[in-house]
């Protein structure tokens, strides 16, 4: 994956708790937000301050994320293809092309975002673009300036979830169309993840070994899904159960 930084075009201040962006996730948006196009590394400067968590802890009831999974297809034609099979490919083809396009620019909107958030809060940070698969990728990393506030993670991971709402509202509201964009912060979810694929083998290996299920401590949907894709290369299977916040990946035996 190629990771591409972005700098923004001025716009005006967002409204991050205010009605504007609260009722973005219900309705479709006749505008578009001005893109920012590829280029320096996006900067904001200033002393940590609270007013970015306390928003994004408000924000944190807005609902429960569902753990979802995508799936990518692609491959030359083979050798004889009908001229309907090649037709098909190229359509495959265009269509690819359009996901990564559309997942860019929510990740370009997202990041137009987030920096303003980090302007109004006076709090230090780049900001790194990418595409992961079916989702958009941004993630706040330490600038030249400072370090990126571990408190913008937050308890759990908290006021993180909270901040990745807010931004899918935001790009919600740009683009009309509803978006799955993953946030990190401070390299939290890259660390998260290794952690949780130690935790996940460790698990399977149990259940091959007993013969019996396993289930795994209350997780975030990113942190499920995490889980679900190490015990699905394994050969075995997992389902989730429970209510959020006390969802949990249970792993069945064979």
């Amino acid at each position: 994956m190629s990771e591409q930084s972005a700098t923004t075009q001025e716009q005006p201040t967002p409204q991050v708790a205010g009605t504007d962006l609260g009722t973005a996730a219900g309705t479709e948006s006749g505008t578009e937000t001005p893109v920012a196009q590829t280029g320096g590394a996006r900067e904001s400067t200033g002393a940590e301050v609270s007013s970015v968590t306390e928003a994004a802890e408000e924000s944190a009831t807005a609902g429960s994320q569902a753990a979802s999974t995508g799936t990518s297809g692609s491959g030359d034609a083979a050798e004889g293809e009908t001229t309907a099979d090649a037709a098909d490919t190229s359509d495959d083809q265009v269509e690819n092309g359009s996901l990564v396009a559309r997942l860019e620019r929510e990740g370009e909107v997202a990041a137009d975002f987030l920096e303003q958030l980090l302007d109004i809060a006076d709090l230090d940070g780049d900001l790194d673009v990418d595409v992961d698969g079916d989702r958009a990728a941004v993630a706040i990393v330490d600038s030249e300036e400072g370090r990126v506030p571990r408190r913008l993670v937050g308890d759990h991971a908290k006021v993180l979830e909270a901040l990745q709402e807010l931004t899918r509202l935001a790009v919600q509201a740009a683009t009309g169309e509803r978006s799955r964009l993953m946030l990190d912060v401070a390299g939290y979810r890259a660390e998260r993840r290794a952690a949780l694929v130690e935790t996940a083998r460790t698990a399977i290996e149990q259940v091959k070994s007993s013969g019996e299920r396993t289930t795994l401590d209350p997780m975030t949907a990113f942190e499920r899904k995490v889980v679900h894709d190490e015990v699905l290369a394994s050969g075995l299977s997992s389902e989730s159960e429970g209510v959020e916040p006390h969802r949990c990946v249970v792993i069945l035996p064979r």
